[in-house]
């Protein structure tokens, strides 16, 4: 009981001192503590209930930062996982927090993995989640140095593509999520063998 408490307590004050850094990251390039960091994410409390994994490739110390300036948009984004029957849920735009939160559903054919491009976003971040079926992800760092821009980027459709030589490939499919930060070169929910149809979610959470 007393290790359970003083945990607690911990996760608290680690929780305050995210919140007072990330207000200051962007201005006084603020770099968080690693410990701390990893403290606070592996006790989940961020996920308010939802049960769902969060995939080992996400960046955690971008995903904190960035959480802590504004908790409140990603907390939506996760409520609307939690509470939402997603296998029922018909595909198309759901605004979940206007300008700041927006999920999309679709349903149908898989993709090829040629059809999908390497990609990043300065306004959004992009959690994606396979409700169904299955398929690939792909991610690198924007700092890869064996990445070059294919397209620069569109404000419009806030989208730079790239070549990528490497990079690394996950499986997707229920019961795990995904988040790709502007930081993250990301190649989205591509055909895995076997799979020809997928049910996906994407909810992009603005970038502060």
């Amino acid at each position: 009981m007393k290790k359970t408490a003083a945990l607690k307590i911990r996760v608290t004050i680690i929780t305050m001192i995210l919140t007072c850094a990330s207000a200051f990251a962007q201005s006084a390039s603020v770099e968080l503590d690693e410990q701390d960091v990893t403290t606070w994410y592996e006790t989940y409390q961020w996920l308010n209930g939802l049960k769902l994994t969060p995939h080992l490739s996400i960046n955690r110390q971008e995903f904190s930062s960035q959480y802590h300036l504004h908790p409140e948009w990603w907390d939506k984004a996760f409520e609307f996982l939690k509470n939402e029957d997603l296998v029922a849920l018909a595909p198309g735009r759901y605004i979940i927090v206007p300008d700041h939160v927006i999920a999309f559903v679709a349903d149908g054919p898989a993709r090829e993995k040629e059809e999908v491009n390497w990609e990043t976003h300065a306004a959004f971040n992009d959690l994606q989640y396979i409700i169904s079926g299955k398929t690939f992800m792909g991610i690198t760092s924007v700092n890869n140095p064996r990445v070059s821009v294919e397209t620069p980027y569109n404000d419009r459709q806030d989208t730079e593509t790239y070549v990528v030589e490497g990079g690394d490939y996950y499986e997707a499919g229920p019961g795990t999520f995904f988040i790709f930060s502007p930081k993250e070169i990301h190649r989205p929910a591509f055909k895995a063998d076997g799979y020809d149809t997928v049910k996906k979610i994407l909810i992009k959470i603005r970038v502060p």
